[in-house]
């Protein structure tokens, strides 16, 4: 599942598509909501949640699949 982007709180200050070590955000310009331009590269690595400084403007669903692995 690809990170989910709430545009109402999202500052668009970029430091999620600094982190993101596969280029998720690849394409987003700054001060605006970033753009999830590859979903299918995200390793649900939670960078870009933990780096996020406003607290719920990036949300990651882990896929089934994985939650069955960690189980």
């Amino acid at each position: 599942m690809p990170p989910i982007i709430n545009e109402d709180i999202c500052t668009g200050c970029g430091i999620c598509a600094e982190r993101c070590p596969q280029d998720v955000f690849f394409g987003s310009e700054r001060k605006k909501p970033p753009v999830v331009s590859f979903p299918e590269e995200c390793w649900h690595c939670y960078a870009c949640v933990m780096d996020c400084p406003t607290e719920g403007a990036i949300t990651l669903r882990t896929p089934v699949p994985m939650m069955l692995n960690y189980k």
